[in-house]
């Protein structure tokens, strides 16, 4: 009996030195590669440095300034990406080899981590570019500046992301086909049983990205009921709120179904004052007086442009100076300056036709110096 306890107790002797040599092998072990993340992070910091460097020596120095101003304000991505290229090209994490569970554990995060890294860093790099020069780039080209930039740079970011989620998955032996198999399945799945919501985020997307309207701007539209004037309050996710004229009250309508929707924009719209005087040299009759407002009416309402009903006539008699005198106003409408432009030239065509009808009438008169006068205004409901 002794014998065994004694037996017993050398072996539970030699287990406890071999459980410490193990634990202090492993404590070794994890404090390396512990001390050697802390300096590969020390090192990491002067990535955009050294990134900056190779920079300026291999590139013109104009070009070189411009790409460092890139670089500056996404310094701290540079030293994270920087540290898990450390780890990754040293293979420090090689010393836990002995301990499988963990050194793949951490070989994939780590790994996962650089992926991402670098991910993120492409795009932070692609948003400060635009940022910086794509406003400047589009412009030049004519094109919308916040429409194309907003679609160039999210379809550039889909591309780095789904790169790097196809790059990870094929080094960690994933089968990728299988997986965006299993995905769009899902994908139906999900599709079907929330199809309302998806078409009204869909319908958020393009109201972002075609931009018919913004929160504070008039529009009209058709519907079954009758047509619809009000004033955007807000865009939500989901929905679109409008505050109703005359009613004041708030109509809320989903964007699917306003992306559909033939809306016309009254904000948006450009419509010019214009005022143009005519002196008579006598004092105007009554009959003469009408004849002067039909004519005028005539030769304004034929120009493709004028706002129907705006044109308002005022006669003033001066009898101390013996002249009469007519005060014109009307709009002319337009979205771009090209259009109205062209408008403003008919406009003059008009007062040639206007002088070529009262002489005919034989009712003399003359223009100001600057017969037409042009004030710009908003149009509201």
């Amino acid at each position: 009996m002794l014998t065994r306890i004694a037996t017993f107790l050398d072996t539970a002797g030699v287990n406890a030195i071999a459980l410490r040599d193990v634990l202090i092998t492993f404590g070794l072990r994890v404090g390396t590669v512990i001390v050697l993340v802390v300096l590969f992070v020390i090192i990491g910091r002067y990535t955009s440095r050294l990134v900056k460097l190779i920079i300026r020596r291999f590139l013109p120095r104009p070009i070189a300034l411009r790409v460092q101003t890139l670089i500056d304000p996404i310094t701290p991505s540079f030293s994270l990406v920087g540290t898990l290229i450390l780890v990754t090209l040293t293979r420090s994490l090689t010393i836990l080899q002995p301990y499988p569970p963990l050194y793949i554990t951490l070989e994939m995060l780590t790994e996962l981590g650089l992926v991402a890294g670098l991910a993120w860093l492409t795009s932070r790099l692609l948003r400060q570019f635009v940022e910086m020069y794509g406003v400047d780039i589009i412009d030049r080209l004519g094109q919308g500046v916040n429409e194309l930039l907003l679609v160039c740079e999210t379809a550039i970011n889909i591309v780095i992301w789904t790169f790097a989620v196809v790059f990870y998955a094929q080094n960690q032996n994933v089968n990728v086909v299988g997986l965006l198999t299993g995905v769009g399945i899902g994908g139906l799945a999900i599709a079907f049983a929330a199809q309302k919501t998806l078409e009204q985020l869909l319908g958020t997307v393009v109201l972002y990205l075609d931009s018919p309207f913004k929160p504070g701007e008039y529009i009209r539209y058709s519907t079954i009921t009758g047509e619809v004037y009000g004033r955007i309050e807000s865009i939500g996710l989901r929905s679109t709120k409008i505050r109703t004229a005359a009613k004041n009250t708030l109509l809320i309508v989903p964007n699917s179904i306003m992306a559909n929707l033939d809306i016309e924009n009254i904000t948006r719209g450009k419509k010019i004052m214009v005022l143009l005087y005519l002196d008579f040299p006598r004092v105007l009759g009554d009959r003469e007086k009408a004849l002067v407002q039909q004519v005028v009416v005539r030769c304004t309402n034929t120009i493709y442009g004028i706002d129907p009903g705006s044109t308002n006539i005022a006669l003033l008699d001066e009898p101390e100076a013996g002249i009469s005198r007519a005060r014109v106003t009307f709009f002319i409408l337009g979205s771009t300056e090209n259009s109205i432009q062209i408008r403003k030239r008919l406009l003059e065509l008009a007062n040639e036709r206007i002088s070529d009808e009262l002489k005919d009438y034989g009712i003399e008169f003359e223009m100001l110096n600057e017969p037409t006068i042009y004030v710009e205004s908003p149009i509201t409901l």
